[in-house]
């Protein structure tokens, strides 16, 4: 499908917003700003089309402005830390925006803002001024050294970002680490307390059925006491009743007699 006018007039100003953000810029330029807010518009209208580009495109041209975006918001922080570790959430994109481009340029201006953070923050730690040279004066330098400095400076640069990321993978895993020796513990420690509470429930069972046997095993002695008790009662009352039958018996005899 061939690009609408507005898809070609966003990709032309997101070229030229990648072309600045690449370039070292004074606090006070407002063009990357206002170039941004105008992208952001033209995406949304762009969305809006009925012969708007593929979802995977859509995604990528969201993904870069998102990027300048960001990268803008992390520039507006105060310190160099608060800068890197916002620079290090921002995701590039992963294509070129133009058939030139080799690379993706926001993936290249991603390197450079991490190179010029962790420079700001080793000059912080150092105690040297980063803005000592001059802008003309660093023009002048570049021209002197040729490609071989630019080369030589790109390097460092890179080495200073591994370096940092290297530095951060190794304090995020540390962390890591922590945290899994503390959800260790924790984890048997409630192991301990669970075994803990399981022995003294098996313990109440077993006394709760020995209570229950010796409770059944009264109860029947009891059953039987009891049955005994009404045995012998019974058999004093028949006795009684055999005296008191043959005592009127006797009496009943005698009474015949005297009448004779």
């Amino acid at each position: 499908m061939a690009a609408t006018r507005l898809e070609l007039n966003l990709m032309r100003l997101l070229s030229r917003c990648e072309a600045l953000a690449a370039e070292r810029r004074d606090p006070e330029e407002w063009r990357l700003e206002k170039y941004v807010a105008a992208l952001e518009d033209m995406l949304r209208e762009l969305k809006k089309q009925s012969s708007k580009p593929a979802p995977e495109l859509l995604n990528e041209y969201t993904r870069k402005v998102d990027f300048l975006k960001g990268l803008l918001e992390a520039e507006k922080l105060s310190s160099s830390t608060e800068k890197a570790l916002a620079n290090q959430f921002l995701a590039p994109g992963r294509t070129p925006t133009t058939i030139k481009e080799r690379t993706p340029a926001t993936k290249t201006v991603h390197l450079q803002t991490k190179a010029r953070c962790t420079g700001k923050m080793r000059s912080e730690l150092l105690g040297t001024d980063p803005l000592a040279i001059s802008d003309s004066e660093e023009l002048n330098i570049r021209k002197r050294k040729g490609l071989a400095s630019d080369e030589k400076q790109s390097a460092v640069e890179l080495d200073a970002v591994l370096q940092h990321h290297q530095d951060m993978q190794e304090k995020l895993a540390e962390e890591m680490l922590s945290l899994a020796r503390s959800l260790k513990n924790n984890t048997l420690a409630a192991q301990n307390v669970i075994k803990q509470d399981n022995q003294t429930l098996s313990h109440s069972l077993r006394m709760a059925d020995q209570n229950f046997e010796k409770l059944k095993d009264e109860s029947d002695r009891l059953e039987q006491h009891a049955k005994k008790s009404v045995n012998w009662l019974l058999w004093i009352m028949l006795i009684v009743v055999c005296f008191i039958f043959i005592a009127l018996l006797c009496c009943a005899r005698s009474c015949c007699q005297q009448d004779i």
